[in-house]
């Protein structure tokens, strides 16, 4: 696989490395986003990538639970993959900060592709188990440390710095239409078995990598710093020292954290609604159904005023969301209100990331990006194994439901926690030193 091309190599278009001279004075329509050639690749990348993670990740849960039928073997396939991820996030985002980003990309997506075609190998050889499914999990987990800040921290280095939450919300439209379109296909290639669709992640991996391979841009000369705690640790102390910042990212994870029922849906796609491995796909994709939606409203009109307090009503509408669909027995309902939660958190994503990148100098944007990216993966996997053994524990539904209240009772509680970010009235702010 070629690498992607060097830092001498110029950019196909305006981009923020480029003097804020060269960006124009008014916010750059949708079509001017779309003439950024080098974004436009790194978004075919996302969304090839990540509709081949959804396959995966619904063929693992299906798979996990058809060879053991337990709730808590599927809370440790998000425990497995966010134990590495936590222990591996500080250091990747030190090296994203030092290396250059595309190829960083590259092999995580070669990696993630290759563990798509270990699985392939494993179910045509009739030896597919738990401890694989749990080890390739590891792996995963390994490799999206590294990932998650690289294709961040991509982003404002291909658009001017006044697109920036156009593109935040378009790149979230991308990756929202891969996380319909991969579940829903994963769930229905299902039905000729798991190493179909571990076939097709394989496929979209590789095509992600040749994406990543064409891009070209403008990669920042940085002297080469010791790896030392106060380098690891500068992402944290950074946020710790922008409360609204801190109070976004951390809403996040505690909304997500009880709030999250993924884990679950194998159980409410099979037990509770009675349907089959497509029904799952669905229930999969509904979120990003509303996301989607969503994400396409705000590329066209990005968030400006009373942002603190649309981020804090969002979470409080994702919690109700998620009691309904704990309480709910029709298929149809609980697809409605899992594509309304999506549309509550693509809210939530678009403000938290926008903030994170306008306020982060580049040269610590890895660093910041990973400590974003401990917050989001545990929202997710950890939200993932806190499912599961909420669920041993009180049942699916109310594992959900309990969550659900959860995410409304902490909503509230960040209006006081933190009221710089209730009061945050715009996005845009100046860069910190």
């Amino acid at each position: 696989m070629p690498a992607p091309a060097p830092s001498s190599v110029p950019a196909d278009s305006a981009s923020a490395a480029s003097t804020p001279a060269a960006s124009p004075i008014s916010q750059p329509s949708f079509a001017d986003l779309t003439r950024e050639r080098p974004f436009m690749r790194l978004w075919l990348a996302r969304l090839f990538g990540t509709a081949g993670q959804q396959m995966l990740m619904v063929a693992i849960g299906w798979h996990m639970y058809d060879l053991t039928g337990s709730a808590w073997d599927l809370g440790l396939v998000g425990l497995y993959q966010f134990v590495p991820a936590l222990a591996l996030a500080l250091w990747a985002g030190h090296v994203v900060d030092r290396h250059h980003r595309g190829r960083i990309l590259a092999a995580c997506l070669a990696v993630q592709g290759a563990v798509a075609g270990a699985l392939l190998v494993a179910q045509l050889g009739d030896v597919a188990s738990r401890a694989l499914l749990l080890g390739l999990s590891l792996v995963l987990g390994a490799v999206r440390a590294f990932q998650m800040p690289a294709q961040q921290a991509l982003v404002p280095l291909l658009v001017p710095p006044l697109a920036l939450p156009r593109a935040m919300a378009f790149s979230s439209a991308g990756t929202q239409g891969a996380v319909i379109g991969g579940p829903a296909l994963g769930g229905l290639l299902f039905v000729a078995g798991a190493g179909t669709v571990y076939g097709a992640s394989l496929l979209l991996f590789a095509l992600a990598c040749a994406a990543v391979a064409l891009l070209r841009y403008v990669q920042p000369v940085r002297e080469k710093e010791p790896v030392t705690l106060a380098t690891l640790f500068a992402g944290v102390n950074f946020i710790w020292r922008r409360k609204p910042v801190l109070g976004a990212i951390s809403l996040d994870l505690f909304a997500v954290l009880l709030g999250g029922a993924v884990a679950l849906l194998p159980i409410f796609a099979k037990d509770i609604l009675h349907t089959g491995p497509w029904g799952l796909g669905l229930l999969r994709s509904a979120p990003a159904v509303g996301a989607l939606a969503m994400s396409i409203l705000l590329t066209r009109r990005p968030p400006e005023r009373h942002v603190g307090r649309t981020l804090l009503v969002a979470i409080g509408v994702f919690g109700l969301c998620m009691v309904l669909f704990g309480l709910s027995r029709s298929f149809w309902l609980s697809l409605l209100v899992l594509g309304v939660s999506g549309a509550a958190d693509m809210i939530n994503v678009v403000i938290r990331q926008t903030l994170v990148q306008l306020e982060t100098p580049d040269a610590m944007r890895g660093r910041v990006s990973s400590v974003n990216s401990i917050f989001i993966g545990a929202s997710n996997q950890l939200g993932e194994f806190e499912s599961g053994a909420t669920a041993a524990l009180l049942g699916p539904v109310g594992s959900v439901v309990v969550g659900g209240v959860g995410t409304v009772l902490v909503a509230l509680s960040w209006v006081w926690l933190f009221p710089t970010l209730a009061r945050r009235d715009r996005l845009h702010v100046a860069p910190g030193p």
